[in-house]
């Protein structure tokens, strides 16, 4: 078996094709370096048991030519129906949840069997805030659809006309507290360098050093296979450095702790729910997720971001008036019906819509077998297919999120198709991609925990990044170049 070791202070980055995987165990084991490392030890794998990953030689033409020209007609009459239907299902949930008090209040509970054991004002709360819980959780789950259609609107997939689109997204988005144009602008700029490692827009994987955690401690002698070429080559460095070595630096008690926390279940929950429910409105409000290089104070409603250019200012302000008018509407409501009328029938559906639309971003670019790329390695077709496609909750995915997570991948191919032509447009795209079409039918919240503890960093020198788990250990890796395709990528870039 060939062990390869997670990359650390003294391990070179392994990639397929260069050096040997035992070597770079063996190097690892015995090399102890004068700065600071982390308390948390590399652990080693084997690299014969990860994924392949060929890296994609196809162009525009190549994946647009096989999808049906009909697919990408846009009907406006059409597309309209959808948000109707949307409006229909947002009025009649909210009308059904007007009868949740007075229906509850006319209930005799003391005349419930349960009333032996639990007090009636105690089984009347349970089933109103039952009840409530149930509405807005429905609810949310249609904001989120009204969400996927004004999103594309913001890729012009609505109508043929972009004034139809813009207006149309602009009302939707604004009713859901989104700055339309402001989003669309740094939206379209994710779509033309997805996957890129220092273009790209949100969920940007970020490396070790990039999160304030120290290098990995070196695997130990016992980890490395014990046969001659690993004594070889322990015996060599153990000679080289012996008159050399000096002792680590200590690792602070701040370094410590977030290294400890980085794979602690109960934080990796903890982080989970602060996503879900913040990590919509910090992008918008701090481009958090977002590239690390763009300036302090970078955000969604100042014009002079360095999202936008000079030509934006005007739809960053309009998408402003938007949000106010928005916030009128909801502060008028909460002054003439009371705040709690306001927080039960849209704040709570509003979180459920942001806990959505996050988890379904994060899951469509953040997988352990899913690539990133360096710019050097990059191209528009290999980016496009750096998302997965997902199974959503069985019928919530097709019919209350119009296949925003079953159609992704062919979504980043061309974005202008309407979510009523991506079906069948997925299909044949796939059909094309073959190998390279990324899907995973996994319970998607099996699949969000998964991911959150096994995409945790990648490695600053890779061309093409995977991401690692705590202890460094990859998932996947570039497949070796064969005689009959060489990407130019498979062995060190």
């Amino acid at each position: 078996m060939s062990t390869a070791t997670a990359p650390s202070a003294t391990t070179p980055v392994q990639r397929a094709g260069k050096g040997s995987a035992r070597a770079a165990a063996a190097a690892a084991s015995i090399a102890k370096p004068a700065g600071k490392l982390s308390h948390r030890q590399a652990q080693p794998y084997d690299e014969a048991a990860l994924k392949e990953f060929k890296v994609p030689e196809l162009t525009i033409k190549d994946l647009l030519s096989a999808i049906p020209a009909h697919c990408f007609e846009r009907s406006a009459l059409h597309s309209s129906l959808y948000v109707a239907w949307d409006f229909t299902l947002v009025a009649a949930l909210a009308y059904a949840a007007s009868y949740i008090n007075p229906t509850v209040a006319a209930l005799d509970f003391a005349k419930s069997p349960l009333s032996a054991y639990v007090a009636p004002a105690t089984q009347a709360t349970a089933l109103r805030w039952a009840a409530w819980a149930a509405y807005q959780v429905a609810q949310g789950l249609v904001f989120t659809g009204i969400w996927v259609i004004a999103h594309e609107c913001g890729h012009q997939a609505y109508s043929p006309s972009k004034t139809i689109n813009n207006a149309v997204g602009w009302v939707l988005h604004s009713a859901l507290l989104v700055p339309y144009h402001s989003w669309r602008i740094s939206h379209a700029r994710h779509h033309a360098a997805t996957g890129h490692l220092t273009r790209d827009e949100v969920f940007v994987p970020r490396t070790r050093a990039q999160k304030g955690l120290l290098p990995l401690q070196p695997a130990s002698r016992e980890d490395s296979e014990d046969d001659a070429a690993v004594d070889a080559q322990l015996a060599a460095a153990q000679q080289q450095d012996a008159s050399a070595e000096k002792p680590h630096a200590e690792e602070t008690w701040g370094e410590w702790l977030v290294e400890t926390l980085e794979d602690a279940p109960a934080y990796n929950l903890f982080y989970i729910v602060i996503q879900q429910l913040f990590g919509w409105p910090m992008y918008l409000l701090q481009n958090a997720s977002g590239q690390l290089h763009y300036p302090k104070g970078t955000n969604h409603y100042n014009p002079d971001s360095i999202i936008f250019d000079a030509r934006h200012r005007s739809q960053i302000l309009i998408s402003d008036l938007g949000l106010a008018i928005t916030l009128s509407a909801l502060g008028a409501w909460a002054y003439y019906r009371g705040m709690g009328e306001v927080v039960r029938y849209y704040l709570i559906p509003y979180l459920w819509c942001n806990n959505w639309l996050v988890m379904i971003t994060y899951l469509q670019h953040t997988h352990p077998e899913v690539p990133h790329y360096q710019a050097d390695s990059w191209t528009f077709p290999r980016g496009a297919l750096c998302t997965i496609d997902r199974n959503w909750l069985g019928p919530v995915g097709p019919y209350l999120f119009h296949g925003i997570a079953e159609t992704h991948v062919l979504h980043h191919v061309s974005s202008k198709i309407p979510h009523y032509h991506a079906w069948e447009a997925t299909e044949a795209l796939k059909a094309r991609l073959g190998e390279h079409y990324h899907w995973d039918d996994k319970n998607i919240f099996v699949s969000l925990w998964q991911s959150i503890r096994n995409c945790k960093f990648i490695e600053e020198d890779d061309g093409v990044a995977f991401y690692r788990n705590a202890k460094g250990v990859p998932r996947a890796k570039v497949a070796e170049a064969t005689n009959g395709s060489d990407s130019g990528l498979a062995m060190s870039d």
